[in-house]
């Protein structure tokens, strides 16, 4: 009889489940079970104060089969109302990628244990776009979110068939994680050639390093992982959070770090190498770009030139498989093919380039370098993937002068941000050799701001506004903007503006900018009009005046490149408006970033120059102090007001 009853109610349980999608907290459709304490949970002393707790995170992979299979499983703690936003869920993902999210299974438990399913639609959103990627994410909400509550999902992520990627276990979170477990089961197939390494950063205290068992799966468990802290102007995230990262490769593993590198130095020479065209055809097309009597310098900016108006596929919308096989793309590794087609990939325009300077009679070598816009490279890894990008090394009147003509936009004698003062292996058929690429000085990267202004009787600002933007400042808004149309770019340099001065005034753009261009300079020229409060020195710094305000600092600080900013102003005053008291000229020298303001006043104008120049990459946390010091000072330097005395006529009116 008993076991009649508890069919029956196991029966009941199962019914209300599928009508009501209510259940209990014990395991089943593939969630763990509950535990009665996380349910009593009201709060961690690891996360005080905290909105919700990560309770259990889990990442279990798989490479072997013909699809890799990686199991993502998350159980979250809601403790008050504002951490009833995590019940909206996002597992994001890049578009046209062929890894595909699957089985998302998600659940409310209430405090009391019962549970309400989701049962809802699962929906494709954009939460990032740029001009080469579309970032989405299956996003849904979980139904009754309430402080006290539990929920938990998990999902499978299949990766593309027949392929081997790299993983990346990051334990750090936005959230305080009680616990986290992480399995890897390398790929064990007939292609023995693979072998598999692995590396970790930042490992939570008490947390031990991952191992291999006998089973050959790596695991590591960690507990009580602190929540990550996002500030402005840090290092990327993957050199800050607690990970580990697994490599494939294909090569026989080295333990000898110096043998390691030569040999990888030899493969990557030997496809750059391979790109090179027949000397006879690159000397045919060199001779249609140079004239005899040009120097080796002018001979190489030229071939830049002609490489840079060529093509770009790196920075077109990304092609499908099928549209790749149509274009037969892969002939595009060979520069005879490049040259003839007039396209190719930014990487082999760049090895394209190497080869056309060298049939001028240049100096010239290949060299692969780290990208620090996600990563920092450190060579005792032995990660060959953190070398992601190809440049040129040119000998010119006993300089090093590095090119990277695949980087659209880039003028010659620069590099892309990310790959400026960066460790590389310049590639020769013996290994190579290491180098250091070249970081600009802020001068090479200026927003100069030129302002011809009227003060109305009505107080209103008005007149003309020049910006102009140079060496990486220019680059970067051509590459950001190089796919938006007309009316998209001119909203773009506007809010830009408008970033700058107070949100009342109106900006109107009046110029066509040179945006195919990589020419050092970007000019821009706007109608501006203002209603003004006060008339303080610092017209255009208002981004300057939200920098720093946090009293406690975690992370260093850093900058992508250095830079400077120029301000030149001149105010018209109306008649019988006099200056009363200007403010005192500044000049904060802090030996890396460098302030300096003056304002002048002669024949019924007041003229303002400001200057900001921030000349270093990397600061300790510990010198934060230092630096917001500095940046109140430019704030009250900027902050500091031009006090206008009415005269006789004004006053009358």
């Amino acid at each position: 009889m008993t076991t009649c009853r508890t069919l029956l109610a196991l029966f009941v349980l199962v019914l209300c489940a599928a009508v009501f999608g209510v259940g209990t907290t014990t395991a089943g459709d593939g969630f763990q079970p509950v535990l009665p304490d996380e349910l009593k949970m009201t709060g961690d002393s690891g996360a005080p104060g905290a909105a919700a707790i990560l309770l259990l995170r889990q990442v279990d992979r798989d490479d072997n089969g013909k699809t890799s299979h990686e199991y993502n499983y998350f159980r979250i703690k809601i403790l008050t109302e504002e951490g009833r936003k995590y019940g909206d869920v996002q597992i994001p993902y890049v578009k046209g990628q062929e890894n595909h999210i699957a089985n998302i299974r998600a659940r409310t438990i209430r405090p009391d244990g019962s549970i309400v399913n989701f049962n809802g639609k699962v929906f494709d959103q954009t939460i990032e776009k740029t001009k080469s990627y579309k970032f989405l994410a299956k996003t849904f909400t979980l139904p009754e979110v309430q402080p006290g509550c539990v929920i938990e999902y998990f999902y499978t992520l299949d990766i593309g068939e027949n392929a081997l990627y790299d993983s990346h276990w990051i334990l750090s979170d936005e959230l305080f994680t009680k616990h986290a477990k992480f399995s890897l089961k390398p790929y064990a197939g007939s292609d023995t050639r693979w072998t598999i390494r692995w590396s970790w950063q930042g490992l939570p205290p008490g947390t031990e390093q991952p191992k291999q068992g006998a089973d050959h799966v790596v695991r590591l468990e960690s507990s009580n992982i602190p929540a990550f802290q996002e500030e402005e102007y840090m290092p990327p995230e993957n050199e800050l959070k607690s990970r580990v990262d697994f490599y494939y490769s294909d090569e026989t593993p080295e333990s000898d770090l110096n043998k390691f590198w030569k040999g990888v130095g030899k493969k990557l020479n030997g496809t750059a190498e391979n790109y090179s065209g027949k000397r006879k055809e690159m000397e045919a097309a060199v001779a249609q770009i140079v004239s005899p009597g040009d120097t080796p310098e002018v001979k190489a900016q030229k071939i830049y030139a002609r490489v840079q108006q060529m093509k770009n596929l790196s920075y077109v919308a990304r092609k499908t498989e099928e549209e790749r096989k149509r274009d037969k793309d892969k002939n595009l590794t060979n520069a005879e093919e490049m040259l003839k087609r007039n396209e190719g990939y930014g990487y082999g325009l760049t090895w394209l380039y190497l080869s056309l300077v060298r049939a001028a009679g240049i100096e010239a070598y290949p060299a692969m370098v780290s990208d620090r816009s996600n990563y920092f490279f450190s060579p005792n890894l032995m990660d060959k993937s953190k070398l992601d990008a190809n440049v040129v090394l040119l000998k010119l009147n006993g300089k090093d002068v590095y090119c990277d003509p695949g980087a659209a936009f880039t003028p010659f004698g620069l590099l892309p941000w990310p790959e400026t003062g960066v460790k590389g292996l310049k590639l020769d058929k013996d290994g190579g050799a290491w180098i250091v690429t070249s970081l600009p000085e802020s001068s090479a990267s200026k927003i100069e701001r030129k302002a011809q202004l009227k003060l109305t009787e009505t107080g209103d600002l008005e007149g003309k506004l020049t910006v102009t933007y140079t060496g990486l400042q220019a680059s970067r808004r051509r590459v950001e903007e190089r796919n938006d149309d007309e009316a998209g770019r001119k909203k773009f340099l506007e809010e830009q503006i408008k970033e700058y001065i107070p949100a009342a005034s109106e900006v109107e753009l009046t110029n066509k900018p040179e945006w195919n261009s990589s020419s050092p300079a970007f000019v821009t020229e706007y109608d501006i009009k203002g209603k003004r409060e006060i008339l303080s020195v610092g017209l255009f710094s208002a981004a300057e005046k939200r920098l720093f305000e946090h009293a406690h600092r975690v992370h260093p600080i850093y900058f992508e490149f250095p830079y400077q900013k120029v301000d030149d102003i001149t105010i018209e005053l109306p008649a019988g408006i006099q200056v009363s008291s200007l403010p005192k000229p500044m000049s904060n020298d802090g030996h890396v970033i460098l302030y300096t303001m003056k304002a002048e006043n002669a024949s019924n104008t007041v003229h303002v120059s400001r200057s900001l120049n921030v000349d270093f990459l990397t600061l300790e946390a510990k010198y934060y102090p230092a630096l917001q010091n500095f940046f109140q000072t430019v704030k009250s330097g900027d902050e500091a007001q031009i006090v206008l005395q009415p005269g006789t006529a004004a006053a009358s009116k």
